[in-house]
Order: structure tokens, then sequence, then C-alpha cells
């Protein structure tokens, strides 16, 4: 349990990361891999999950071997404003050989579609894993040519897990932390919240998971406690959305009454319409540290904090480069919630923040379901990320149960 708290709580960078891999291990994890592949999986996964540099120098830096991963975990059934989460949540998993080190990455379950994934297998293959720029570009030009109808910000997507697993291939070649590649760490621990949830017991047809329900804000307080109690976050973030909004209000204040000086947050992901919003901000003023994708679109966000005061944070309505200058002239966003998955990687989070700076917006981080390979990137450049104001959100501990048998290959 010590290395539960290490892993989720603080994440301490001056030790290896090599401790995020024990709850993965240790919950059963579903990073499943080809039958050769089995006898390397604790190893491998290790090295997944550390992305801390360990390696000697070494002199082949060529690509050798890029080879892509489908895979899937159990997730709980979370509600939110699209209704439930599915019994399974779909991930992909970068492998890249550069001689004999192995480097990975994680993207979103459609971070590579399977028809061009031979392609880009075989484009990637050969280059310098230093030259990212490159890569970046024989990537685009893979999809530019089989995947016409994939605009930019989804060429972004394919690129971010495969621009990690080439920067962990070079912390291990040259013996360095990601976050030294990034410009250097900034701090030495970086903190995520509680993040909560009504739920259902179960899945349809399936026995109550060990977290049971929460669809009332005692359910809310109780599910609080345990993830405080078991990993000691410092603030805490309800997902709303999902139930009417009086018993979302209620369950902030009731978090707000059990545990009085956390700051909070609550997401609706653009559910409320203009009128509820307000309400909403009205009984919360004081209380809510910001208040998160009240309503859809730029221009409903200017106007909810012109008329409320309340900082507002997003990760909806500010999705692309080109939504920055309407957000910050409207002034509709204060906090940007920053996720490497879509921006296009490390490297574009750190210049996404050096926006936010320029611009006067906070900046922390946004999460879905999401596995260790990811939990440790997105570690990494928030400690290399100098204006990062509040704590960063994960799903990490919600992924818990297994999903065994062989991973495909695509």
């Amino acid at each position: 349990m010590a290395r539960d708290k290490a892993a989720l709580l603080h994440l301490n960078l001056t030790d290896s990361l090599a401790g995020m891999i024990v709850p993965i291990v240790a919950w059963g994890f579903a990073i499943l891999v080809m039958t050769e592949f089995m006898k390397e999986v604790p190893k491998e996964l290790e090295e997944a999950a550390r992305l801390d540099g360990a390696g000697e120098l070494r002199v082949f830096w060529s690509v050798v071997l890029p080879t892509v991963y489908p895979l899937a975990f159990s997730d709980p059934p979370l509600l939110n404003a699209a209704g439930v989460h599915e019994p399974l949540a779909l991930r992909t998993l970068v492998r890249l050989e550069i001689g004999d080190v192995v480097a990975w990455g994680e993207g979103r379950g459609d971070a590579l579609p399977p028809d061009v994934v031979p392609a880009l297998e075989a484009e990637l293959l050969g280059l310098d894993v230093f030259a990212t720029s490159r890569i970046e570009s024989a990537i685009s030009a893979v999809l530019r040519r089989l995947r016409p109808d994939l605009g930019a910000q989804a060429r972004l997507v394919t690129f971010a897990p495969i621009e990690v697993a080439a920067l962990d291939g070079q912390g291990k070649l040259l013996g360095r932390p990601v976050s030294e590649l990034l410009g250097g760490r900034l701090r030495d621990s970086v903190d995520y919240s509680a993040y909560l949830f009504f739920k259902w017991g179960g899945h349809i047809g399936a026995d109550d998971d060990e977290w049971g329900a929460a669809l009332d804000p005692d359910g809310i307080v109780a599910q609080a406690k345990r993830l405080i109690d078991r990993y000691g976050f410092r603030s805490i973030k309800l997902k709303a959305g999902a139930l009417h909004p009086d018993v979302e209000v209620e369950s902030i204040l009731a978090l707000a009454e059990e545990f009085p000086g956390l700051p909070l947050r609550i997401d609706p992901n653009g559910a409320w319409r203009h009128d509820t919003a307000l309400d909403v901000a009205r009984r919360l003023d004081g209380v809510l540290e910001y208040l998160e994708d009240p309503v859809l679109g730029i221009d409903g966000m200017s106007r909810i904090h012109a008329e409320s005061g309340l900082p507002l944070a997003t990760n909806m309505c500010v999705v692309e480069t080109e939504h920055i200058l309407p957000a910050v002239r409207s002034d509709a966003v204060q906090i940007l919630l920053s996720d490497h998955h879509y921006w296009g990687g490390l490297r574009r989070t750190k210049e996404l923040a050096a926006i936010c700076e320029a611009t006067n917006m906070g900046v922390s981080m946004h999460s879905n379901s999401h596995l260790g390979v990811s939990l440790a990137a997105m570690t990494h450049v928030a400690a290399a990320i100098p204006n990062l104001a509040y704590t960063c959100d994960t799903h990490f501990p919600w992924n818990r149960a297994a999903f065994t048998d062989a991973l495909p290959r695509y």
C-alpha cells in the first residue's frame, strides 16, 4: 500500500518510477502480450511504466522494430453526461526497439487506425529515434496518403503515443529522465486529484464491484474518503452532468463540509443549460476552486464567466491551437486542461503551457481512462511545466480489474 501511495499521491521523481507498475501488476491490469512475448511481460511492463531514462548510452539509435498493440482493460460503471463507461476501456500501446532498448508509448484506443498501422510500422523502421520531427512528418505522410479523411487533429492523436515512445527511448539511450528531455523538472512531485464519479454498483448483468454504488451525496463522500485514505489525495474533482444538478450541488457541499480546505471542482462536460450553469455557479460561489465546462462552446463559456465571475476550466471548447485566441479574447477560459494524447505529445504540451502563460491562462491536466505508461508520461511533462498551478486529473485508481488472454497485434 505504501508503494501505491507513492505512485498515486506524489509519484516522486527523485526515485525510479518503477513503483508505478506495482499497482498495475498487483491489480492484474490487462497489459496482454502475444504468447511468444509472454515471458518478457513483467520486465517489459516495468520498463514501460518507468520512463525514467535508465540504461547505458547506446550506439544504435535507429528504430529497428516498431510494433502497435491494441489492448482493453476493465472499467467500472462510472456515470457521465454521455451515459456510463462501458465494461472495457480501449488503449493503444506503441513499442519501439532501438538496439537492445525497448521503449513504450500509450495512446487512445483510436490513436492508430488499424488500416494504417502496417504502413506506419514500415515507415518508422530505421528512423533515428531522436529525429522526432522526421518521425512526425513520416506519420503525417502515411495518414495523408491512406486516410485523407483524417484532419490535422487526428494526425496529432496518432503522433502522440509514438512521440512518447521515442522520448522514452531517447531517455534510456542517454541515461536521463524524460522530464530532462523536456527542459528539466521544476518539482520533485506531481499532485493528482481524487476523481469522483456517480456510479452504479456494477455493470448490467454483473455483480457489484468493490466500490459499490454512489448515487447520492453520502455515496460520493464515502467514495472520496476511500480514495483519500488509500492514496492521500489533496484535492477533489466530481464528474457531474449525470444526475439532477441539485444532487450534484448537494454532493459538492457535502464534500466541502467533510473535507474543509481541500480544493473542489465539478465537471458536467458541458451538459447544463445556461440558466442551470448560472444557478450552480451561484450556489457554489466560494466553494469551488473552478468550474469545468459547465456549458458547451467558447461563447457559452464566456457568458457564464461574465455573469458568474467564477474561474472556468476546459478540455472541451479549446482543443486545437486555433481555439486559443477566441477563448482569450472573450475571456471564456481561465484554466486550460492540457492532454498530451490529443495535443500531439509531450513537447507540444510544454508549448501549450507556454501559450497559457503568455495569455494569462492557468494550466493543468485532463485525464481519461489510461494505464501506467500514460501516467508516467503525464507526470514527467507535468514536472517540467513552470506554470502548472493546479493538481492534475487521473482516472488511474479506477483501473482495477483484469482482462486476460493474449494481446492481439494489428
